[in-house]
């Protein structure tokens, strides 16, 4: 590691502690020439898939779009910063790890769905809303309404479940 003070190239490792929820190394080094202190960060390289377009066009994973689409989303809610940075860095690690050299919109799409109906259902309700382009209330309220299910369906599957457990 070349230092950016003086441009010798040997440094030592002061300190290393985990960084960005576990996904990066905090690094502080010291020159050996000018003994000036400077941080560096290290973290996994993967390469990330490429998008397939519903025009069939193929282009690089956008991050900046993913942050942009769940900052849209999820804007004027009352969600923690660090819970929309918590999902924003959940869905970008899947996407990093799945294994595949393409993905469709589709599948991005979806995921963040899945990700925002977790996280707050209103911000659900708005990407939905653009991501399928709804063209009229009805689609609204169809949307609400299964949305309203499922809710239900979990409430049920809980309650049959503590049911089941025998307190004493």
């Amino acid at each position: 590691m070349y230092c950016p003070f003086c441009s010798f190239n040997e440094t030592k490792v002061i300190d290393s502690r985990l960084a960005g929820d576990g996904w990066q190394i905090r690094r502080r080094r010291e020159c050996l020439d000018c003994s000036e202190r400077f941080t560096t960060f290290e973290s996994i390289e993967l390469v990330m898939p490429r998008v397939a377009k519903r025009t069939l066009e193929i282009e690089p994973f956008n991050e900046e779009k993913l942050k942009r689409s769940i900052s849209r989303a999820t804007e004027k809610r009352p969600i923690p910063s660090e819970k929309i940075d918590i999902m924003h860095n959940r869905i970008f690690h899947y996407f990093r790890t799945l294994g595949e050299r393409e993905i469709s919109t589709k599948l991005i799409g979806e995921k963040i769905m899945d990700e925002l109906k977790k996280l707050d259902e209103v911000a659900y309700i708005r990407f939905a809303s653009v991501y399928r382009s709804f063209t009229d209330a009805a689609e609204f309220k169809n949307e609400v309404n299964n949305l309203k299910k499922g809710k239900r369906k979990r409430e049920s599957q809980l309650s049959l479940s503590l049911d089941s457990l025998d307190v004493k």
